[in-house]
């Protein structure tokens, strides 16, 4: 194996002999035969069939540090990377950008009968998250240049099987639909918006598939084994992927700020509600940010918390009324020790109510929260609730 300071350069050999390279800051697929290639990438993306390399670069010039393009465009600053640091034909190559480091890079494979599947992912998504439809930064005009933030989910899916162009387009629907799956269940946020995230604004995907293959297939959707096995890899890749990069998973997300921080509920605001109180024997920043943790990763918070954000999402989607919302709202707020004011409250409401609730309640040490939880719940134990649409909502010591 070939070695660049102490990393095996050579990582992995494909199913079609295909050998995966990591330098320069780089992932690369040398092709071994014909390939067919549909790619997002700025340098010789869209549909191809004669392409020998493709890449993923790690664009990060380092902590602290501006990324800069070295051309006058995106495709031009590509095509160098391709010819003076990876040492491929720039003509005959396509590749993608990120600020992910190449060694979080997760490698699923599987396959079944005839064909084998897989997925080469770096991902990270704190940061450039963001929902389909979200207002956007900027609008493109021929012949100027934008700078474009490195991509965060970059995917190149390796379809050991010959597929029609058409099966091709559609395994990028697929993939797509799996990376958004796993953005979904982890309840990724958008910075952009209110909403979970779908992706980020400057993902990239390159599909290849193997034009030499004796298996031909014409369908990559759901209903086939292909849609099926393109989705299984993608997920598995993009969740390792995310966690080497960034740490999220199911683990990191069972937190009240990582299911509260797309409605705008921080730490430092938190924090910074509770300094403007007026009370006696405040706390430390360091007590109170202790006890905020303890109280964030507490199950039922969480558990409570999550009802509560989907009750916001109903709301935003207009599947909810909004007195229905704040009727089920209300009492969660209750189940989770806070006392909100008011019969009625909008989304903006909503959330201040929980913002004030919990800097109020992070005061109090864990114990303290059981106990006015339960006060509360008892407060409400039997009691009827009438509401305007004649419906009666009661709490059985929940």
């Amino acid at each position: 194996m070939y070695k660049e300071m102490g990393y095996e350069m050579k990582i992995y050999k494909l199913s079609s002999q295909d050998d995966v390279y990591r330098y320069k800051k780089s992932v690369v697929i040398c092709f071994k035969g014909k390939r067919k290639v549909l790619s997002t990438g700025p340098n010789n993306g869209g549909y191809r069939t004669d392409l020998t390399a493709v890449f993923n670069n790690d664009g990060n010039p380092g902590a602290g540090m501006a990324s800069a393009l070295r051309a006058a465009t995106y495709e031009e600053h590509m095509h160098i990377i391709a010819k003076e640091d990876l040492g491929i034909d720039p003509k005959r190559a396509t590749g993608l950008n990120t600020a992910a480091y190449m060694e979080n890079l997760s490698i699923k494979s599987l396959t079944f009968q005839d064909f084998t599947v897989t997925a080469l992912v770096t991902a990270g998504i704190r940061v450039n998250g963001g929902r389909v439809g979200d207002p956007a930064t900027w609008h493109e005009k021929s012949g100027v240049s934008y700078e474009v933030k490195p991509g965060t989910i970059n995917i190149i899916l390796f379809i050991d099987a010959d597929l029609s162009p058409d099966a091709l387009a559609r395994a990028l629907v697929t993939c797509t639909e799996a990376k958004t799956a796993v953005l979904q269940e982890l309840l990724a946020p958008s910075r952009y918006s209110m909403g979970i995230a779908t992706g980020s604004g400057t993902d990239g995907s390159i599909i290849v598939c193997n034009a030499e293959s004796d298996t031909h297939l014409t369908n990559a959707g759901k209903h086939c084994k292909l849609g099926e096995y393109i989705g299984k890899v993608v997920m598995d890749a993009v969740r390792e992927a995310l966690f080497l990069q960034s740490g999220m998973n199911q683990e990191s997300q069972h937190n009240i700020i990582c299911r509260m921080d797309r409605f705008g509920i921080t730490e430092d605001l938190i924090w910074a509600i509770y300094d403007k109180m007026n009370i006696p024997d405040k706390l430390s920043r360091a007590e109170y940010t202790h006890r905020l943790h303890v109280l964030c990763r507490d199950d039922k918070m969480v558990t409570y918390t999550s009802l509560y954000a989907h009750l916001l999402d109903q709301l935003l989607w207009g599947m909810i009324s909004e007195k229905e919302a704040w009727m089920a709202g209300r009492e969660l707020l209750y189940l989770m020790g806070m006392e909100p004011e008011g019969d009625e409250a909008d989304l903006q409401k909503m959330i201040g109510h929980f913002r004030d609730g919990l800097a109020e309640l992070a005061q109090k040490d864990i114990s303290s929260f059981a106990a006015c939880s339960s006060k509360n719940i008892d407060a409400k134990e039997g009691s009827m609730v009438q509401e305007e649409s004649g419906e009666i909502s009661k709490i059985y010591g929940l």
